[in-house]
């Protein structure tokens, strides 16, 4: 990208909505080409309905290495050429754009529904519902088609199911494995399509949107007194993660500043969270290999973990702690010293567990080589967190885009090569210890002072501000816009497992199925978080 046509802002940088450059769409499009070819990446691609019936489109691209973000605006009418045939990046994005709004990204490989969402604007209808094609291997470079090898295996169209299309194999012992959207455990709904020919699959379809909550249109017109509550959950296991990115935008539309004794006390509950999840996430990989010692420990050191979550604020899920302007609870002395004391105990319990799942030579022929995405497929697909670490990029919003506590304590960023199911593995373990160190050398100095800023100021009108934080699960984008009164136009939530689930199918290609348990718990995406 031409970085002098195009103003660069920071993480929580809240600028003139007119900053953003407004382009004809083909300059628009050829502008986001070109950046993505370049190395940045789509952190978020949304629109919102300005007068006469068109659509404004918003593209923000990150710039991973020099920690700057761009933010592009665009108008279009009732279609436009689609991005996705060059940028599988934008493969969701775009269909969540004609889903929503009823606008056709004309040449879109596979357009069929995100979140089985009515379409709002004129003329919309149910198109975004119905308006679905088949399309061949060869047109979808977003890794969402089905293809056999041989002459054995061939894609066809399958019929439609409900609102929806699947992409269907057909040949000699083909054979085809629904699970879902109902599963047989206490989970959330998702719909799993497996292509096979034996034991190998070919191709996997992941349909989620079942129980879609429209949290981004609550938010606007806000904020309003049950916002926060609202965010909080927009995916639960993650509550610091995103109330920490809304809480940011809110800071940075209305000037409001974050004493530093809240910051650290906000970047202490985002390790918790990472911390609890981490080593849940261990525990599960290995009971999906019938590894039980692991599993039955770290499923008590996680609980730990949550405790000491509910130390700093009553919530094992950090529920009510981040507030605008800073948060709701202090750490007092005696807390600190016990916040200590279990950390080091956790940190303990927690290297003897996992020491033995390393040391099996059983776990790991199960989990290396097992559900590989390369590098470049993590490049392609715009992979965040451990999942983009774990096949080698060097992505970490706590290292690109710094902000709050992170600006003044470094984490390092842990990285593998392989992505596969160890290396995943293996990068949350390096981020346990490292999150442990991170909590500790806070709270040895932890800053004095207020914890909250009062009184909070009224938002700033017609901004616009884009906030990341890395969130366990990888880059949370919060993108809010205000209008002439100051209250929120837009709020766009774009959550890790939006960028990451079709990593997901992506690694079962050529796998059997009967790896798809540890590959998907490796992932370990979120459904709510999705369906948004």
């Amino acid at each position: 990208m031409n970085r002098r046509a195009f103003v660069p802002f920071h993480n929580g940088e809240a600028v003139a909505w007119s900053a953003l450059a407004a382009l004809p769409f083909s300059r628009f499009r050829e502008a986001v080409l070109t950046a993505v070819a370049g190395g940045q990446r789509l952190a978020a691609f949304f629109g919102m309905r300005e007068g006469r019936g068109r659509l404004r489109l918003v593209a923000v691209l990150a710039d991973d290495q020099n920690g700057v973000l761009y933010g592009l605006r665009t108008l279009v009418e009732d279609s436009f050429p689609a991005l996705t045939p060059e940028c599988p990046q934008a493969h969701l994005f775009e269909r969540e754009i004609y889903e929503q709004f009823g606008v056709r990204p004309e040449g879109h490989p596979w357009l069929k529904p995100v979140r089985f969402e009515l379409p709002d604007g004129p003329g919309a209808g149910r198109a975004a519902l119905n308006g679905t094609r088949r399309a061949s291997a060869e047109e979808n470079p977003a890794g969402n088609s089905g293809s056999g090898s041989g002459s054995a295996a061939s894609v066809q169209e399958a019929p439609a199911i409900g609102a929806a299309d699947f992409f269907a194999m057909h040949g000699d012992e083909i054979h085809e494995v629904a699970v879902g959207p109902v599963h047989a455990g206490v989970i959330e709904p998702g719909h799993f399509r497996f292509q096979c020919h034996g034991e190998k699959v070919y191709h996997l379809e992941i349909s989620l949107g079942y129980q879609h909550r429209g949290i981004e249109k609550v938010l606007a017109g806000g904020p309003h007194p049950r916002t926060l509550y609202q965010v909080e959950t927009a995916s639960g296991d993650t509550s610091i993660g995103h109330t920490l990115a809304y809480a940011a935008a809110l800071e940075s539309l209305s000037g409001t500043r974050v004493p530093a004794r809240a910051q650290a006390i906000r970047g202490i509950a985002l390790e918790l969270e990472r911390l609890a999840n981490h080593i849940g996430d261990l525990g599960a990989l290995a009971g999906d290999v019938g590894f039980l010692p692991t599993s039955a420990q770290c499923g008590a050191i996680r609980g730990d973990f949550l405790n000491m979550t509910a130390l700093l604020c009553g919530s094992r899920l950090g529920r009510g702690l981040v507030k605008n302007g800073g948060v709701a609870f202090d750490l007092e002395p005696e807390r600190i010293a016990e916040l200590k004391r279990r950390l080091e105990k956790g940190a303990a319990e927690a290297a003897r567990a996992v020491q033995l799942l390393w040391n099996s030579s059983s776990v790991l022929a199960r989990f290396e080589s097992t559900g590989i995405l390369t590098r470049q497929q993590a490049v392609d697909l715009g992979l965040v967190g451990p999942a983009a670490r774990a096949a080698g990029l060097f992505r970490d919003v706590r290292h690109d885009f710094p902000g709050g506590i992170y600006a003044l304590f470094h984490i390092p960023v842990s990285t593998m090569e392989a992505g596969d199911v160890y290396s995943r593995a293996f990068v949350r373990w390096l981020e346990i210890e490292r999150s442990i160190d991170f909590i500790q050398e806070l709270l040895a100095a932890l800053p004095g002072g207020e914890i909250r800023s009062e009184p909070v100021r009224p938002l700033t009108a017609n901004r616009f501000v884009v906030t990341l934080s890395e969130g366990w699960r990888g880059e949370i984008c919060h993108a809010a816009l205000t209008d002439a009164r100051g209250r929120l136009a837009r709020y766009k939530i774009v959550d890790p497992s939006f960028h990451n689930w079709p990593g997901l199918a992506l690694c079962l290609r050529g796998q059997a199925i009967s790896d798809f348990p540890l590959c998907n718990k490796s992932f370990n995406l979120s459904y709510c978080g999705f369906d948004l």
